[in-house]
């Protein structure tokens, strides 16, 4: 049989989630999932299929973007739906374990799935018989392979977010069937989650039998498990729970940005302005702003400038064409980023004709061997990469604490930035230079030039001959 009703993800790679819109063949009434804050690609979607946006539904309180939820209400009447323990400063239907969303040949029945948060709850499709569940929009509750961490509110709460999420998992949500469809919101890409799988949806039968999460263990098994693998996150994920918790400013789409001559910039940067320069980094490396952060748009920028731009800056732009500067705001405003003065017009080279710029200079991997001793080589790929294989002699420092740590370099030791390919080493380079460290150099294609050239790695303690 048919199914009565339809889903379409909405994936963010950048962020590493999915929003989701399920919607009703017969009634043509839709609720959306988890959205973003630029929400007019959900607004288009439903447009397309006739369907009316009833309601728009989170799952908790996000920490690594701000919620859509209050856009699509501004936009399309529908109303808010939320934890009942979320604590919401605005309108909203407060919803727990009572709550059930008619959609006429469907019903969505919310579930209390406490873990990744406290007041985490997920949404479950139950067919029209009214017994039948065969979809469950899980948020962090339950994810390909794992579940989504529960360190994000503090260490205090870790063991205790780890308990709920325990009984979650193997109290409630094993017990729907295994041909139940689980649709989560963060996957691949989310530092929400420890690495687990690429795919994005998954059943409960194959959690089940897959997830080791999922199996019969002891609840302090269950808590060793579940921090394993873990990544750093990024800064800004501090403010976000609370943004959300009180609701975001309406923005009513994404901003468009004012241009702004070289001498209004330079004045602009005299008061504490900074400049987010969102070229690729070959371009930066090759002339930028002194002092500007650089960014590139699918660095992914909605982590990486969330990651070393302090939270409340107000920023200037750089880039190089409209849609750029468009993609540009539409990623920073998803993550709190508002306060975007403008963009410099007439990109660098306007800049270049009044003012000085800066270049960064680069050595080729042969170079690096040939001067290792010379310099002080710093890896700033994630600490999983680096245990993968690294350059001996090489210092990690993963590349988001450049911006905040204590570093343990001298201010004018001549430093050796190293990434995978040069994406990285540039956004650390940037902001390495902001914190006065001028005597850098950037390794070109970081340690895939490197293999490229058949150099050695290392891996633990054991040379490897490429």
């Amino acid at each position: 049989m048919d199914s009565p009703y339809f889903i379409e993800p909405f994936v963010d790679s950048g962020l590493g989630n999915s929003a989701y819109l399920i919607g009703s063949h017969d009634t043509k009434r839709a609720v959306l999932i988890d959205p973003l804050r630029d929400v007019d690609r959900y607004v288009a979607a439903a447009s397309e299929r006739g369907l009316t946006l009833t309601h728009v539904l989170d799952t908790h309180l996000h920490a690594d973007f701000i919620s859509g939820n209050r856009e699509l209400a501004a936009q399309t009447g529908a109303l808010i739906g939320a934890s009942a323990t979320a604590g919401l400063g605005f309108e909203h239907a407060p919803l727990d374990d009572s709550s059930v969303i008619d959609m006429g040949a469907f019903q969505i029945r919310v579930m209390t799935t406490p873990g990744h948060s406290h007041e985490h709850i997920s949404f479950l499709v139950v067919e029209a018989d009214g017994k039948t569940p065969s979809a469950l929009f899980s948020g962090g509750a339950l994810i390909v392979g794992g579940a989504a961490r529960t360190d994000l509110l503090g260490h205090e709460h870790t063991h205790g977010l780890a308990h709920e999420l325990y009984h979650t998992i193997h109290d409630k949500l094993l017990k729907l069937p295994d041909e139940v469809n689980v649709f989560p919101t963060h996957g691949a890409g989310s530092f929400c989650v420890a690495p687990a799988s690429s795919e994005r949806t998954t059943t409960i039968g194959r959690e089940r039998k897959l997830n080791p999460l999922a199996q019969a263990m002891s609840e302090e098994e269950f808590f060793k498990r579940s921090q394993q693998g873990l990544p750093a996150y990024p800064t800004y994920y501090k403010y976000m729970r609370a943004i959300n918790q009180r609701g975001a400013k309406i923005l009513g789409g994404v901003p468009i940005l004012k241009p702004l001559g070289a001498a209004e910039v330079k004045a602009l940067m005299d008061e504490g302005v900074v400049v987010l320069d969102v070229r690729h980094q070959k371009k930066f490396g090759a002339g930028h702003i002194p002092g500007a952060y650089g960014i590139r748009v699918d660095a992914p920028l909605v982590v990486w400038a969330g990651w070393v731009i302090p939270f409340g800056s107000r920023i200037v732009l750089l880039g190089e064409s409209p849609a750029e500067r468009a993609e540009v705001m539409r990623q920073l405003i998803r993550i709190g980023y508002d306060d975007v003065l403008g963009y410099l017009e007439g990109a660098i080279e306007s800049w270049a004709r009044e003012y000085p710029v800066e270049i960064v200079r680069s050595m080729s991997a042969k170079e690096l061997r040939e001067r290792i001793d010379e310099v002080t080589l710093v890896d700033v790929r994630r600490l999983s990469e680096w245990e993968d294989g690294h350059i001996a002699g090489a210092t990690h420092f993963e590349g988001g604490r450049v911006a905040w740590d204590e570093l343990p370099f001298a201010q004018d030791a001549p430093l050796a930035i190293q990434c995978a390919s040069g994406n990285r080493s540039m956004i650390a380079i940037s902001v390495l230079k902001r914190r006065g460290y001028l005597n850098v150099i950037q390794v070109e294609g970081g340690i895939t030039q490197w293999k490229m050239n058949g150099f050695p790695v290392l891996s633990g303690n054991n040379l490897i001959q490429l």
